[in-house]
């Protein structure tokens, strides 16, 4: 065993006597450092600005001349550390001199296991994994954060996208990114991966489902665990604490489906009546021509309510033709990246007479901008989802239908339609006006697995002179009778802020 022994510093004044927290306290600076010494080689030094350090010298080992080697020991300042921690930090050390190891080694060591366990935090465990899934950078995502005052969306991710052919879209990418930032990185993002056990996650996501958000909270079980298996293959852990966590959150509450005026009546000539009646109401209602085009446009079309307001004028073709179409781009459509990231998932919308006489009417408002639909105050951004909602509440459909209910009535009524005639082939003509992603029908003609990307092709191509017939007949169902787009130009904006007329 390498024998241990004691050296002090000649260079410095010596005081010998044990100290205690009164001599500590009354100790001045000088103008040059010395010691005031404790027991067992442990000792105070007092620097010339005043500073109060706890040393221990001592011999470990030989050099290359055979002498011994004079090492030095910090245990920290006073009164950050006590006297009383600083004498156990020289039991410790001498503890550990006592079975041949060096304590300076040792400390590194402790030092590189820690550095180690930062470097194999659940954060970075987590940023690898969402880099590799979606294909961003964060640091560049932060860089372009930093010069907007912090804020980012998700429109601009090709600054920071350095795999385009990741698997996540840049809506995913950041719904995922939000999430984990706001819910769990704060909590356990310092930890080492390693170490973390199910319950400190499942108190995690016990504080989610207390605000009342239990489908989140199994998100982002689902969200941690994938980061646990990205980390099993890297080397940095050894097992998914949450695989089964499931079990233990609250069970999701079935998915209530978004209210459609149709939801209300018992038969398809009530059906009907209560949708033309809606749209009455709604244009009825004072608000500007523009907001009542897009509720006349998402009920003409169906399509989903987002997919309407980002709609743009270079998207039409035809509008004066035999085929008046909107093609919306698949990077614009809901589904997976890979389809998002191919044109030949563009959805192509047929547009009825009606539709047609919608956007010319429209083009006379915002035919010079970008969007079709864009905002009141911004110009370059389009309105908001609640500006359509906002508008079915005035007119009293509040909780009875929403922008996307459109869709949920146009298949009803155009399923019932098709069921009525003897057209049952129309069913997946609705499907793909819908923009449905399209399943293989089972023995019992129920959806099954997906159709392969050809056959789903194929028919969107094969069945577009029934899409349009179908677009027509549903508009004429819709519009039959009523005046035509032109005359919601003229009707009153809003109620004047102050002074009588608005109602009580």
């Amino acid at each position: 065993m390498v024998q241990a022994m004691v050296s002090v510093r000649t260079s410095m004044v010596s005081e010998t006597a044990v100290l205690n927290d009164g001599k500590i306290k009354a100790a001045k600076a000088r103008e040059s450092a010395y010691r005031l010494g404790d027991s067992r080689q442990l000792y105070l030094l007092i620097t010339p600005s005043g500073g109060k350090h706890w040393r221990m010298n001592y011999t470990f080992g030989r050099n290359s001349a055979g002498k011994l080697v004079q090492k030095t020991l910090s245990f920290g300042s006073y009164p950050a550390v006590s006297l009383l921690d600083a004498r156990a930090k020289r039991d410790e050390a001498k503890r550990v001199l006592s079975q041949g190891r060096d304590p300076t080694e040792e400390r590194r060591a402790v030092e590189r296991a820690e550095a180690l366990e930062r470097q194999n935090s659940f954060r970075a465990a987590t940023e690898a994994w969402f880099e590799l899934q979606s294909g961003w950078s964060l640091q560049k995502l932060r860089e372009s954060a930093m010069e907007n005052e912090g804020k980012w969306s998700h429109l601009h991710a090709d600054i920071w996208t350095v795999d385009p052919l990741a698997r996540w879209s840049a809506v995913h990418s950041r719904d995922v990114w939000v999430s984990l930032e706001r819910d769990v990185l704060p909590v356990i993002g310092d930890e080492p991966i390693a170490k973390l056990k199910a319950p400190a996650i499942l108190a995690l996501l016990r504080n989610v489902e207390n605000r009342g958000a239990i489908e989140t909270a199994h998100r982002l079980r689902q969200r941690i665990s994938a980061v646990f298996v990205y980390g099993i293959a890297a080397g940095l852990c050894d097992s998914d604490p949450v695989a089964t966590l499931s079990k233990a959150l609250k069970p999701v509450p079935e998915s209530k489906h978004q209210p459609s005026i149709v939801d209300e009546q018992p038969d398809q000539a009530g059906r009907i009546t209560a949708v033309r009646q809606m749209l009455l109401d709604c244009e009825a209602q004072r608000c500007r021509a523009q907001t009542k085009l897009a509720l006349r446009l998402l009920a003409l079309t169906a399509v989903r309510p987002g997919d309407l307001i980002g709609a743009r004028w270079t998207e039409f073709f035809d509008l004066g033709g035999n085929e008046p179409t909107w093609i919306i781009p698949a990077v614009r459509m809901k589904g997976t990246k890979a389809r998002k990231d191919s044109s030949d998932f563009d959805h192509h919308v047929p547009l009825s007479m009606q539709a047609v006489d919608v956007l010319n009417q429209l083009r006379r408002l915002t035919g010079k901008f970008l969007f079709c639909f864009p905002g009141e105050r911004q110009a370059n951004r389009p309105i908001s989802e609640n500006t359509l909602r906002a508008l079915l509440i005035r007119a009293d459909y509040h909780q009875r239908h929403v922008p996307h209910g459109f869709r949920a009535a146009f298949s009803t009524i155009m399923n019932e339609r098709a069921k009525e005639l003897g057209n049952d082939g129309d069913r997946a003509v609705i499907d793909l006006m819908l923009a449905h992603v399209p399943q293989a029908l089972g023995e019992r003609n129920s959806p099954g697995t997906l159709v392969s990307g050809s056959e789903d092709a194929y028919n969107r191509a094969a069945y577009r002179p029934r899409r349009r017939q179908l677009a027509q007949e549903w508009a004429d169902i819709l519009f039959d009778g009523f005046w035509p787009a032109e005359t919601l130009l003229d009707g009153p904006i809003r109620w004047a802020a102050t002074g009588p007329g608005r109602p009580r």
